[in-house]
């Protein structure tokens, strides 16, 4: 019997022969991460890993954008009030973790922009394919905070140190041109050409030898997970006191008053 994977909200799951389509569902706010999605992605890699139907894994957006990551606007309940944002600090870590300790293949189909967390999670993915208008890039620290749930571990070890450090300090996003270009993802194609490329490969992936596969990308994984139990503790504390600074309150602020922000490095 097929696995139920209707109680996991924020997401939408839609199995078709091996291959299984996760798709972060909040169009209208460009798929910015809500509690619910947030939850969601951080319980069903359990899942889908011990899942005998599925050989592997799409992860994409709904609408015009893979993810636009933090919601800025819940960013002020947890300034006012710190346990909602400590609260989250479990769900954060097993995101990253999960998403590493499963060895099914994962392919993330970047049907437009991927930005904050939703680049992180992108870029976790085995296998990253992007439209070529979408843009990739991660601006914690436009918003005050440290790029602490999973952006300070994965870009260095796809980009290299010195590309990851100036993408992570100014926040820039780059094009997917330009990702690929420079190893952050796999393949640019043209928008109406991603299906195409992306369930062709899931298709062949889900056709092979799974089990060769499965723990092919185990071995891989190795240093990443070591990493991640290296870094994500400190990096997630380091976001959270990133949360009570002045600068990321006044990031919010001017984001909700629709002007630029004023730091002042506290």
């Amino acid at each position: 019997m097929a696995l139920d994977y209707s109680q996991y909200d924020g997401i939408l799951v839609a199995r078709r022969d091996k291959i299984l389509t996760i798709t972060l569902n909040s169009p209208e706010t460009l798929n910015a991460f809500t509690g619910p999605m947030h939850t969601s992605m951080s319980r069903i890699w359990d899942e889908v890993n011990d899942d005998p139907d599925v050989h592997v894994v799409v992860l994409t957006g709904a609408g015009r954008a893979f993810s636009a990551g933090g919601n800025v606007i819940a960013m002020q309940k947890k300034i006012d009030d710190p346990a909602a944002w400590e609260a989250g600090m479990p769900e954060a870590r097993r995101i990253v973790f999960r998403m590493l300790e499963c060895d099914k293949p994962i392919i993330a189909r970047v049907n437009g922009h991927a930005v904050g967390l939703g680049a992180t999670i992108a870029v976790l993915c085995d296998i990253i394919i992007a439209a070529d208008h979408a843009k990739i890039g991660d601006p914690h620290v436009n918003a005050g905070l440290v790029a602490g749930d999973g952006g300070a571990l994965i870009w260095p070890q796809l980009i290299g140190f010195a590309r990851a450090k100036e993408y992570l300090f100014t926040g820039d996003l780059m094009t997917a041109a330009e990702a690929e270009r420079i190893g952050l993802i796999n393949h640019v194609v043209p928008a109406d050409q991603l299906d195409e490329k992306v369930y062709e490969l899931a298709r062949r992936l889900a056709g092979g030898a799974m089990r060769s596969i499965r723990w092919t990308k185990q071995a891989i994984n190795i240093p990443l997970r070591q990493l991640a139990h290296s870094m994500m503790d400190l990096s997630l504390s380091l976001e959270t006191q990133s949360n009570l600074t002045k600068d990321h309150q006044e990031a919010v602020s001017a984001f909700a008053e629709k002007r630029r922000p004023n730091f002042s490095g506290r």
